[in-house]
């Protein structure tokens, strides 16, 4: 075939006007004369210009298919020339005549012959053949309005629109335009011919006409089907190549110890990273919450350390904007801390009651809590307590999230249940498991939950809906502790636990497959966060008083630092 700079191929066909076809992407270039049957406008097959009619080595590609989709992606692409080209010499038509016709037809707004024709291109589905005619006759009636043909416009209307008995809605929608037209109504009336014609295309079988491209749909679905079968994708898409089937190593896997931060003088419990990927928090059994920041190259030291919880802190919750952090005493308080200077600004207690989980609204005005008495308050930033939900709703130790709209908060209302609780309806859905729940996690889509048993599974849960259970993952070690997993990865393909055993456990979302177990620890890894903003970044908290941080094999130890273990970090290279 040639390129776009090709002579014009002597074809026996009629050239549509520069406003034609092509400039549509629609396909041909131009149409055939028509003859006086009706059977030379069906959209019929066309002779081809070889004997085989299939083509790859699997024997599952039509070639006529193959070759018209070919074609429509070459027009789609500007190569108007090579697209003729290839019908000519294949002897395969984009469109058959009669669709041309059709199509030219519309184009030049002969509103009479298009309907006329829709009929004698073979379409069996009167339905598609109304529904058409349908938006061909609305074209038309809107163009006499605008055209200020009142009177046409409302014979079209009785004589030939409601005829067809497609829309009643709409049709009373043309007849308020006559009756009481306004500016606003012009809105739902502006459409060029061009547009008319895009959306025929979508409503006619993709046999009579094929839509829009197509090609590259099929070639994005090859990739994705690709990437997601790919156990350690973990890269941008755009690395993805044409040229050669997809796969990734393990390099792709954050698996190396590049950093131990060793600033906590007790058990870390938590940890999590901001939203934005720039800051982590650490929350440790010493009393103590830690920011530490990522630097440029990817090197993590103390911001602060922030004071003041008589407890253990159990969690910590960023704000939406990451300007600010609440960290959770063990059945204590609540502080709210300024990430940019350290300081406390509120304390959040309630007598009689401990708090023992927090969250924020997603707005970031207010926050959430779940007390020891078993419900969950919301409270203003000022620490004025707005609203409680009584009853079962959370537990002693327990997680709390709320959905990105603030429309659900979750929790841990018993044993071995997840409460979706719809603030506005008061409506519950239940997550029940077989096991003690002991955690969970939610998705950053807020379509799925990660829910923590105490027989050593993670349970992947479907929330849009009616919950569903859609994966499980095993091989990590739970017997005593609260043991929590996260989502992580690029486009969150993978999960990933603590475990007892000392070990950071790394499983593909999809197939479930575990893929990873990295040691280092030397005591129970209680939780562990993805950085969101860079896929190849995880850190893991352990009861031997430290966080790894881990990254990819292959990076060269770029991280580095006067002194080994200055600010409480330790720079490996590494090792174990």
């Amino acid at each position: 075939m040639g390129g776009v700079e090709d002579e014009e191929p002597a074809l026996k066909r009629m050239r549509l006007s520069s406003k034609g076809l092509v400039g549509l992407s629609n396909g041909s270039s131009s149409i055939e004369s028509v003859g006086g049957l009706s059977g030379d406008l069906m959209a019929r097959p066309l002779p081809s210009g070889g004997d085989e009619q299939v083509v790859g080595s699997k024997g599952v590609i039509n070639r006529e298919e193959f070759v018209r989709i070919i074609a429509k992606a070459l027009y789609s692409l500007g190569y108007r020339k090579s697209g003729a080209h290839l019908e000519e010499e294949s002897g395969i038509g984009l469109h058959s005549p009669g669709v041309n016709l059709f199509m030219q037809q519309i184009l030049d707004g002969s509103w009479d012959d298009s309907v006329a024709t829709l009929r004698k291109i073979g379409l069996a589905d009167e339905s598609i053949v109304r529904s058409a005619s349908f938006l061909i006759l609305e074209q038309k009636f809107f163009e006499l309005l605008d055209g200020e043909k009142v009177m046409e416009a409302l014979k079209t209307l009785r004589m030939e629109i409601a005829p067809l008995c497609v829309n009643s809605s709409r049709i009373r929608e043309l007849t308020s335009c006559i009756i009481s037209p306004s500016p606003k109504q012009n809105i739902v009336r502006v459409r060029s011919r061009s547009k008319l014609l895009e959306e025929l295309q979508k409503l006619l079988p993709p046999t009579v006409m094929i839509p829009e491209k197509r090609l590259e749909y099929l070639v994005e679905q090859a990739l994705i089907l690709q990437r997601e079968a790919c156990p350690f994708h973990n890269s941008l898409d755009k690395e993805m190549s044409l040229y050669s089937d997809h796969h990734c190593g393990k390099d792709q896997i954050p698996s190396r110890t590049l950093q131990i931060l060793e600033a906590h003088d007790n058990e870390v419990w938590f940890v999590q990273f901001s939203h934005n990927g720039k800051y982590l928090a650490s929350a440790s059994n010493d009393r103590t919450a830690i920011i530490w920041e990522v630097g440029i190259n990817g090197g993590l030291s103390v911001k602060h350390r922030l004071s003041g919880h008589q407890k253990a802190v159990s969690s910590v919750s960023w704000s939406p904007n990451d300007q600010e952090l609440l960290t959770c005493g063990e059945e204590e308080a609540i502080r709210r801390w300024d990430v940019s200077s350290g300081k406390c600004l509120q304390i959040y207690e309630k007598a009689g009651a401990g708090l023992v989980s927090c969250a924020w609204f997603p707005c970031g005005k207010y926050i959430l809590s779940g007390l020891s008495d078993k419900s969950i308050c919301k409270w203003e930033l000022d620490g004025k307590e707005m609203e409680s939900w009584k009853g079962q709703k959370t537990l002693k130790i327990s997680d709390l999230e709320i959905t990105d709209d603030g429309g659900e908060i979750l929790s841990i209302c018993k044993a071995n249940a997840v409460l979706l609780f719809n603030r506005e309806t008061k409506d519950e859905r239940f997550i029940e498991e077989y096991q003690t729940v002991t955690s969970f996690s939610l998705s950053k889509d807020n379509k799925f939950l990660l829910v923590n048993l105490l027989n050593q599974e993670i349970h992947l849960w479907n929330i849009e809906g009616a919950p569903k259970l859609v994966g499980k993952y095993k091989g990590h070690r739970r017997a005593r502790f609260v043991i929590r997993s996260c989502f992580g990865g690029l486009k969150q393909a993978f999960i990933a636990s603590g475990s007892e055993d000392s070990q950071v456990y790394i499983w593909h979302r999809s197939s479930g497959e575990l893929i990873e177990a990295l040691a280092g620890h030397s005591g129970a890894v209680n939780c562990v966060s993805w950085n969101p903003a860079n896929p190849h970044m995880l850190a893991s908290a352990s009861d031997d008083r430290t966080i790894r941080i881990w990254g990819l094999n292959c990076l060269n130890n770029n991280i580095k630092h006067q002194n080994g273990h200055s600010n409480g970090v330790h720079y490996c290279n590494g090792g174990t």
